[in-house]
This record gives structure tokens, C-alpha cells and sequence, in this order.
């Protein structure tokens, strides 16, 4: 049989990968170790291998990656979640604790093992309720021996950008989900950080062009990012290249990935800074002597000196919208489905502050959501039995789904869906209010692809995406204290698929730590495997506060209770002083 140069070609291609991938394997015993990286305060932080900042992961695309993890944190459990893989084939692998596995308990271990056929920036983090922030969180670098852009540039740098809190965060989550905190702000952190530190340095060789892969992986501030006198060009945002776009200045939202280049300068007369600028828009009141930023140097000189960045009058960053991907992909036309999503954050009746979709806040289920997808059979493509409030929204193989997010809040929101990356076409300014698609204009016909987006406050922003990767996959926003509090929901793609795919694959390990940790692994959302429709014992979200409460007038009941329990401390303790006799 004649065989055409083209297959000849194809499989010559598929030979070669397969002969240059690698299996890389990394050993990770995650534990606690102490740091002060501001320099303010020595505090306990999550590291790896009795190190912190954690290890950056590097592998080269087509790689087999393997992570085994050992939990010695004691008191917590804790699991890993690569952000912006795809995880094709491998959804039981995606880290995020009640939608793809339990947590990794205290004492146990978890092995990761996939393979990573997607290059770019990505970064890896605890997916356990509000954990990363205090130090689960580092950098994944995906190299591509065919790059487009690898002839523009000599060396490569990893720039993370990040906030920093100087109290743990369990107690920072306790209060900030109470009703002592009714109105919801979330907690200011103390302080920005470069590479988990401060005052970084980077020796710079004149002449060269460095590709500076940057990587937001805070836990709720934005950064304005800009280097002096040096142009950024864009190649590559949250995994996609893109066409080379030259910027001044670029916003990068908790979760975001820019890859720029710099070309350094042909002097050594001067050394430069860098700043990352926390957006403190986000914060709810700005703290006094808060300082925001967080400052380096890129250095053609180590004599000379490293002068304090310059004032900028006004935040003009890049506008993201208008970058092309390198692939040309043209906007998905025809859709399918649509998702809409009606973001508002709230109160409930136990006082505290909540994020609701579409009026449902999230609360992890049971069992985790793809354990229910492999247990449940054909009743798998029923929405009921992956419970009431996880926000689920079940999807047939291929569709085109285009999701319509409204922001019904002041806030600024970066929003990320797991397993994908998805063309914005359509983002509102600020106090837009909700998306009218008859007053839309013409979409991008090549719109920008990433994986998390910033939606601005009360206004909206329409994605879209192709269904093409079976999997239970989370969209939510990707501040982290918006998580907690329920902006979340349940993408499930393809049910029946799942199962043909990963039946009698779930390692060992990964039902073991349920056990360890008392979860069920089959059935509804509430662990029922007779009867899929009897949600009974399920976790829910608190009640509904009876009509006329606001959260000013919460607030006014706390301090009022507060007030009447003083009172009567003072009463109590008047009443038991000793009488004294009358005299005179």
C-alpha cells in the first residue's frame, strides 16, 4: 500500500516526540517551615521539602509529569492543582479537593501522573479551601522546542508577582465568614512580594532579549507591572501565544500569566526598576501605611546605584482585549449553549457575607463532583444528584458554550474555568450593567484567548468555549476569599464520556486519603447510592435572612448585642461587689 509523504511526515513527527519525551518526576513532602519575606514578621508558611519559596516545576511539552506528594502538615489536609492545564484524559488529576478528589489528609499520600501536552506559564497551587495564600504556590513552566517566538529572545527569567499576609490564613478566613464581617471586605494584605521576596535583583547582560514569564499567584490583588525605560512585548497571556504586542504598562489579576519580551539596553551607565503595583481598588479601606508595591532592579551595574522607581502620574495599562493569538483561531460563531451567570454577593442567615451565582452560593459536595459522575451510571447526566448548591451546569461532547457573566457588585473580579482556555469576546467597562447582546457590536474575529479573565465592576464580559474535554471542571473567580464565600460554579462535561474514559482508573491512593478523611466516594452529592434522587444529609448553604435584613442593619444588631452583653457584664459585676456597712 502507497503510503503519501504527508503520513509519512505525520508519523515521522509522532515517532520523534515520542522518542524525545521525558517522564520528569518530583518528590514533594510538603510540611511547615517558618519565613519573613517582607521582612516585617516571621510567621509559619507551606513548603516543600523543608523549603520555602517551593520549587519551581519545568518540564518540556509532551512530557510525562509525576509528582508524588507526601501531606506532613499534620493539621491540614491539602492537595495540588496545575493551573491552566488542560488535564485531557486525566480530569482525576486536576487537584481541586470535592470536585475531582478528597483532600490529601494529614500523614497520607497522592500521586499526580499525566502528560502535559500544552506549553506556556502556568503555575501550581493548593486547591484546599483557602490554603495557597499561606505559601502552597509556585511557578510551572511548560518549554516548547517550537516555540514561534523562541528566535526573538537569548535567555529566559520566572517573575511571580504576589500579596502577602502576615496571619495565617484559617484565622483570617474564620473572621472574614462571620458575622462579624457582614458586609464582606476582604482582608488587606500586609504587603506585595517579587519572587516571594522583596528588593530582587536581576543581573542583566547588555544587548540580550530575555523572555520574562510573569505570574500573578496572589490570593486577591491585582498588579500594575512596569519596568523603566524598557518596552514589554507581549508573546504569549495564560498559556496562548499571541501575536508580538508592544506595552508600557500591563494589569495582571490574581491567576494571570504574561510572557513579554525585553531587550536590555547596549550601556551598563545605569541600572533600572520594576515595580508590581497592588490595585487598591480591591481593598476596602486602604490601611495606613500600607505600602503597596513592591520593588526590583534589573542590574547592568552592581556599583552603581539602584535609584527608587519614579512616580507615575496615572495606572494606563494595556488593554488585553485587543491582543491576537498567534494561531489565528477565528471566534466560534455558531453557539451551542449558553451559560449565564448573575454574580451578587450577599448575606445569609447566619450573618455572614456569601457569593452567589444565578442566587445559589457553592458549598462542596459530599462526595467529590467527579466521583458521583463515575458512580451514578446513565443517571450521571441528571443535574439533581450532584446536589443544590453547587452551581452545575452539565454540557453534550463538542458543544460551542458561551458563557455571559454579569457582575452584579462594585468589585473587580478575575474569573478562571479549569480545563480550558476560552475566547473573550466581549468585555464590558466599568458600571455597564448587565450584557444586552442587541446592543452588542461586532464580536473580534479573532478574539483573545486566556483562561482567567478580569470582569469589571457592575459590568459583564461574555467567553466562550468548545466542549471538547471530558471532565468535571471548575469555574470560579480566583480570588481566593471569593472562593470560601461561594463565587463558584460546576462545569460537567460530557458524563458518559468521563466514565468511558477514566472507568477503573482512579488510582488506589486517591480513594485511600477518602477513606483516611471519612468521604464517600460514590453516590449523589449527599453520599446516597440507593436513592440518586435524596439529597438528605447533603452540605448546604445557611438560610435565607427574613425580609427587610441588610447588612448595615447586621451589623447593627451585632453591636447591639454586643453593647447589651456589656451591659450586663457590668451589671453582673456591680452586683457582686461587697456591701459596704453604713457609717456615720
Amino acid at each position: 500500500m502507497a503510503i503519501s509523504l504527508s503520513h509519512f511526515l505525520l508519523a515521522k513527527s509522532l515517532l520523534l516526540s515520542l522518542v524525545q519525551a521525558a517522564t520528569v518526576t518530583y518528590d514533594f513532602d510538603i510540611g511547615w517551615v517558618y519565613a519573613n519575606p517582607d521582612g516585617q514578621a516571621i510567621r509559619p508558611v507551606i513548603g516543600i521539602n523543608g523549603q520555602w519559596p517551593i520549587p519551581t516545576i519545568s518540564v518540556t511539552k509532551g512530557d510525562r509529569l509525576i509528582v508524588n506528594v507526601q501531606n506532613s502538615l499534620g493539621n491540614e489536609s491539602t492537595s495540588l492543582h496545575f493551573h491552566g492545564l488542560y488535564m485531557n484524559g486525566t480530569n482525576h488529576m486536576d487537584g481541586a479537593i470535592g470536585v475531582t478528589q478528597c483532600g490529601i489528609a494529614p500523614g497520607s499520600s497522592f500521586t499526580y501522573n499525566f502528560t502535559v501536552d500544552q506549553p506556556g506559564t502556568y503555575w501550581y497551587h493548593s486547591h484546599a479551601k483557602g490554603q495557597y495564600p499561606d505559601g502552597l504556590r509556585g511557578p510551572l513552566i511548560v518549554h516548547d522546542p517550537e516555540d514561534p517566538h523562541k528566535d526573538l529572545y537569548d535567555e529566559e527569567l520566572v517573575l511571580t508577582f504576589s500579596d502577602w499576609y502576615h496571619d495565617l490564613m484559617n484565622p483570617l478566613l474564620a473572621f472574614f465568614m462571620s458575622v462579624a464581617n457582614p458586609s464582606g471586605a476582604e482582608p488587606v494584605p500586609n504587603s506585595a512580594l517579587v519572587n516571594e521576596t522583596q528588593n530582587l535583583t536581576i543581573s542583566i547582560t547588555p544587548g540580550r532579549t530575555y523572555l520574562v514569564r510573569m505570574i500573578n499567584i496572589g490570593a486577591f490583588a491585582a498588579h500594575y507591572i512596569w519596568f523603566e525605560d524598557h518596552t514589554m512585548q507581549i508573546v504569549e497571556v495564560d498559556g496562548s501565544y499571541t501575536e508580538p504586542t508592544d506595552a508600557d504598562m500591563i494589569y495582571m489579576t490574581a491567576a494571570q500569566r504574561y510572557s513579554v519580551l525585553i531587550t536590555a539596553k547596549n550601556n551598563t551607565d545605569a541600572n533600572f526598576a520594576f515595580v508590581g503595583a497592588m490595585d487598591q481598588d480591591l481593598f476596602d479601606v486602604v490601611p495606613d501605611g500600607l505600602n503597596s508595591n513592591v520593588t526590583g532592579w534589573l542590574v547592568y551595574d552592581d556599583s552603581l546605584e539602584k535609584h527608587p522607581p519614579k512616580d507615575v502620574n496615572a495606572f494606563e495599562p494595556f488593554d488585553d482585549f485587543s491582543l491576537v493569538p498567534w494561531d489565528k483561531e477565528e471566534l466560534y460563531d455558531k453557539v451551542d449553549r449558553t451559560i449565564r451567570l448573575d454574580l451578587k454577593m450577599d448575606n445569609l442567615d447566619d450573618g455572614a457575607n456569601y457569593a452567589f451565582f444565578n442566587d445559589v452560593t457553592y458549598v462542596r459536595p459530599k462526595v467529590p463532583t467527579l466521583y458521583t459522575v463515575l458512580s451514578t451510571g446513565p443517571n450521571a447526566t441528571n443535574p439533581t444528584i450532584y446536589g443544590s448548591n453547587t452551581n452545575q451546569f452539565l454540557l453534550e461532547p463538542n458543544e460551542v458554550v458561551e458563557i455571559i457573566l454579569n457582575n452584579d457588585d462594585p468589585g473587580k473580579h478575575p474569573f478562571h474555568l479549569h480545563g480550558h482556555t476560552f475566547q473573550v469576546i466581549s468585555r464590558s467597562d466599568d458600571e455597564a450593567g448587565f450584557y444586552d447582546p442587541s446592543s452588542s457590536s461586532s464580536f473580534p474575529s479573532t478574539p483573545m484567548k486566556r483562561d482567567t479573565v478580569l470582569v469589571r465592576p457592575n459590568g459583564n464580559a461574555v467567553m466562550r468555549f468548545r466542549a471538547d474535554n471530558p471532565g468535571v471542571w471548575f469555574f470560579h473567580c480566583h480570588i481566593e476569599w471569593h472562593v470560601v464565600s461561594g463565587l463558584v460554579a460546576t462545569i460537567i462535561e460530557s458524563p458518559l464520556s468521563i466514565q468511558s474514559q477514566l472507568a477503573n482508573k482512579i488510582p488506589s491512593d486517591h480513594y485511600d486519603t477518602c477513606l483516611i478523611l471519612n468521604s464517600p466516594t460514590a453516590g449523589n452529592a449527599a453520599g446516597n447510592t440507593q436513592d440518586l434522587l435524596d439529597l438528605t444529609g447533603e452540605f448546604r448553604s445557611p438560610g435565607e435572612l427574613p425580609a427587610g435584613f441588610t447588612a448595615r442593619g447586621i451589623v447593627a444588631l451585632v453591636f447591639s448585642c454586643v453593647a447589651a452583653f456589656l451591659g450586663l457584664g457590668v451589671i453582673s459585676w456591680y452586683g457582686m461587689m461587697p456591701v459596704k456597712a453604713k457609717t456615720g
